[in-house]
């Protein structure tokens, strides 16, 4: 199968306290999941937890390494209040982290709002499955997923060991 016709099997993640509990309508999942199957994605899991580390990290690492998902977008968790521990969980699971993903969806969020200097959303690799760290908010899911969209299948065709030149795409 050539490169650009693999399909990638993802999972969305949301972590709310108020979403888990039934008091607040998950948007940002929602929305996430409708922008990957709309660039070629598949969809494979969604959950909703509260913003709880160790039930995040469970979650993560059995995403990975038992549903073997290519990539996982988390919703949720990155500010800054005594509850949003989604980068924590995430860096206790990841073998490598990308720094430029999350450097680049705090650049676009900037652009629009001087609030994206609290998000600490970070990204990350463990088993060859990107980990990716998104605002809790539709608007900011979205805004920060479309920053990245168009760079995550060639790094998850490198993921996955294609050997097309990077300076050629």
């Amino acid at each position: 199968m050539p490169d650009s016709a693999r399909l990638f099997r993802c999972g969305v993640l949301t972590l709310s306290d108020k979403g888990a509990r039934g008091e607040r309508e998950d948007t940002s999942g929602p929305r996430i999941r409708e922008m990957l199957r709309a660039e070629g994605y598949e969809v494979a899991l969604y959950q909703m937890l509260p913003d709880t580390q160790e039930l995040i990290e469970q979650i993560l690492i059995a995403w990975v390494d038992e549903q073997s998902l290519d990539l996982i977008i988390t919703t949720g968790g990155t500010g800054v209040s005594p509850s949003d521990r989604t980068p924590e969980a995430t860096r206790a699971v990841i073998e490598r982290e990308v720094p430029g993903l999350g450097e680049a969806m705090r650049l676009a969020s900037l652009q629009k709002t001087v609030q994206a200097v609290w998000s600490r959303g970070i990204a990350g690799i463990r088993k060859g499955c990107l980990i990716l760290n998104l605002p809790g908010s539709r608007r900011a899911a979205e805004e920060n997923l479309s920053a990245v969209l168009p760079a995550l299948r060639h790094g998850l065709e490198k993921l996955k060991g294609s050997e097309i030149d990077c300076g050629r795409i």
